[in-house]
């Protein structure tokens, strides 16, 4: 059975737009976990975009199930890491001109500069995931590094039409046996939905998969409602007084 990593990146996403206080991810993190999330997931990018320093320095002090830190293969990223220590790290690609991660890491390009990455990160305690398509070249490339983790970039499946769907299904499932075949632990992840994460789950041996923009989107829906209530409440019956702040 897979357990839930939930992406929180979506909810500062909000925050920055206003470059405000709220809402807070690290508040947030605390009811996905209440929700029953297994994980927490945050994307600590080169230009800040979403999630902060301070955010993933309190997730570290808060979270209680655990921290997942995707992250660039960058000397920054891996001192901020071996700093913080958080349970796991997931190398992932990163382009400044991206709207989110568009495709996997290509490890075969860099099998000795990421080995000794995963080296240094793995002997601090810190496990490692590496976030890549599923072909055997770079799986095979994976093993290479000695990173124990691999997760399956899951966006050709969520973005194929129905049509074509199965067969990037296949290809997924496919490429989570030769990643088991090679010792390698599976996570999967991008663009999964609450209509299309079934036959993830359901891939044998698949251990976690991480989601974070369809649950926040599902999180408007069925919680704006409640909120717009409590804030009408207040506009039309308003307990304190405008000057003092004070009941009447």
């Amino acid at each position: 059975m897979a357990s839930l990593g939930v992406n929180i990146d979506h909810i500062a996403n909000v925050r920055q737009a206003r470059r405000t206080v709220e809402p807070d991810p690290v508040s947030y993190a605390l009811l996905a976990e209440l929700g029953g999330a297994d994980g927490i997931t945050v994307h600590l990018r080169e230009d800040r975009r979403h999630i902060q320093d301070r955010d993933v320095e309190l997730l570290r002090a808060t979270v209680r199930s655990r921290l997942n830190l995707e992250m660039a293969a960058t000397a920054e990223m891996e001192a901020i890491a071996l700093r913080l220590r958080p349970d796991m790290v997931t190398l992932v690609p990163e382009q400044r001109q991206e709207v989110t991660t568009e495709g996997g890491l290509d490890v075969a390009s860099q099998v000795g500069v990421l080995a000794e990455l995963v080296g240094r990160l793995q002997a601090a305690g810190i496990g490692v995931s590496l976030f890549v398509d599923a072909d055997r070249a770079q799986l095979d490339a994976c093993s290479a590094t000695g990173s124990r983790w691999v997760e399956l970039h899951t966006g050709r499946y969520a973005e194929a039409p129905w049509t074509q769907q199965p067969q990037e299904l296949v290809r997924l499932i496919e490429g989570s046996a030769m990643a088991r075949s090679l010792g390698l632990r599976v996570n999967a992840g991008h663009g999964l939905t609450y209509q299309n994460v079934e036959p993830i789950a359901a891939i044998e041996g698949m251990e976690e998969l991480n989601i974070g923009h369809t649950i926040v989107a599902r999180a408007l829906a069925v919680g704006l409602e409640t909120a717009v209530r409590q804030m009408k409440a207040l506009v039309q019956n308003p307990r304190r007084d405008p000057l003092f702040g004070q009941r009447p």
